[in-house]
């Protein structure tokens, strides 16, 4: 059985992160952890399909994992999950074939599960659902004896015709025939393979529902990189670096994977579960909690790093940053600082290419792209993106979305006039000493 791992997307909906595929967790990169999982779970004939975007960097990484993985482009990434599955025609041809999306994080199981049910049952096609307790903006499947009569994109709260929500691991008997609906598919919208696969039901092929009650998590918004991290994170080995110095007034509680080469400073601490990558200095009296840091930080004096991801090579000195997501090369300046919570408490709303995305939760700080630097004193507001590449001027405050490649900077008016009261220090004097004679 052949595998085709679609990671073409442009990641649209995550910006300012470039590509959720190089989202670095614990060190490796998100396509990476997907594919070690494959191989883990018994599959070694692995196809990749990228874009001109990123198909070389790709190949760079899969072959990591799996030297012969064949990496194929797909040419229209307009035509989404359609063009993406099309692409691997000259190579799939007409093999059992196991279809997912590199960016739905799915326990191996999961894998292990379509394949043993496709090898055993004599169903045209299995797709891997799960039951959910709330609405979810995706595609429904509609179940009847465990097999399936219709898949429903987006129903709307309310209209779900079931509660098991369709996963991208779908696995087909023959790919050819597969590729024949979805060359006789049309619509407007990008649901072509919805389509694709509705009719194929409709003519009497059988498609068989595999319940999964494992973890799952598509990255399809920022704020979904945290609980990722965290399933990651809680799969890993725990370990601290033998090279790693920690001081011996540091305090360091919970689980915690410390890497090489890090340094911990006097009174800093580090309470977990908390990702400390290779060569990163948390300095005196910082506070890093419930964190992902990469490699070569600087969580700077008197930091506060709460509930969030940092790239690579972030600076601080001397600020709070709560339930961000921190891209690589991201330097701020002493004293700035993230708001993650409204004034009324309300869930955070990040404006998504114009349109207001609730979070889901009522904490949500700040999204940047990489190579971003912030001067001193300045606030983000909650929910804020700055795109990469940009620069931001010091103490203002960001209460709108900045594009990529951008420089930010406000108006001071600074108001000069004769000071007409004296500095008269007697009544400090009487204060201290009373303080002094108790």
């Amino acid at each position: 059985m052949k595998v085709l791992v679609l990671a073409a997307g442009r990641s649209k909906r995550i910006k300012p992160v470039v590509d959720k595929n190089f989202l670095e967790f614990l060190g490796k990169p998100l396509i990476k952890w997907q594919l070690e999982s494959l191989k883990e779970n018994g599959f070694e004939d692995v196809v990749v399909v990228g874009g001109a975007h990123n198909l070389e960097r790709l190949g760079v990484v899969c072959r990591e994992v799996f030297p012969d993985v064949t990496v194929v482009e797909q040419k229209d990434l307009d035509m989404g999950m359609c063009g993406a599955v099309l692409a691997g025609r000259e190579v799939v041809k007409d093999e059992s074939v196991l279809i997912f999306s590199s960016n739905d994080v799915v326990d191996g199981k999961a894998f292990r599960l379509v394949r043993d049910t496709a090898e055993s049952d004599d169903a045209d096609a299995c797709i891997l659902g799960k039951k959910v307790d709330e609405y979810f903006p995706g595609g429904y499947l509609e179940v009847s004896d465990g097999f399936i009569s219709g898949i429903v994109e987006k129903p709307g709260h309310g209209n779900e015709p079931s509660d098991m929500v369709n996963l991208v691991v779908h696995c087909f008997s023959n790919y050819a025939k597969l590729v024949e609906y979805l060359d006789g598919a049309k619509s407007d919208h990008d649901d072509v393979y919805e389509i694709a696969l509705d009719k194929m039901m409709k003519d009497g092929l059988k498609f068989k529902a595999v319940e999964y009650d494992g973890f799952w998590q598509p990255i399809k918004y920022p704020w979904h990189v945290r609980p990722v991290f965290k399933y990651l994170f809680d799969k890993a080995e725990k370990r601290v670096s033998e090279s790693a110095k920690i001081a011996d007034s540091a305090v360091v509680k919970g689980d915690v994977i410390i890497e090489d080469d890090v340094k911990v400073f006097d009174g800093a601490v580090i309470n977990g579960p908390v990702y400390l990558g290779r060569g990163s200095i948390v300095a005196n009296n910082a506070l890093v909690r419930d964190s992902h840091v990469g490699r070569d930080c600087v969580i700077g004096y008197s930091t506060e790093i709460a509930r969030s991801f940092l790239g690579n090579d972030v600076w601080t000195h001397t600020n709070y940053i709560g339930d961000s997501v921190i891209g690589n090369n991201v330097s701020f300046g002493a004293g700035t600082v993230t708001g993650n919570l409204r004034l009324d408490e309300k869930n955070v709303c990040v404006d998504c290419d114009g349109n207001k995305i609730d979070c889901g939760s009522n904490k949500f700080g700040l999204v940047t792209g990489d190579n971003v630097r912030v001067g001193v004193n300045t606030s983000f507001m909650p929910g804020i993106k700055v795109g990469g590449d940009s620069f931001i001027g010091a103490g203002i405050v960001i209460a709108q979305n900045i594009p990529k490649k951008s420089f930010v900077r406000g108006d001071w008016n600074l108001k000069i006039s004769e000071n007409k009261a004296s500095a008269d220090m007697s009544g400090r004097d009487e204060i201290k000493n009373n303080l002094k004679n108790g």
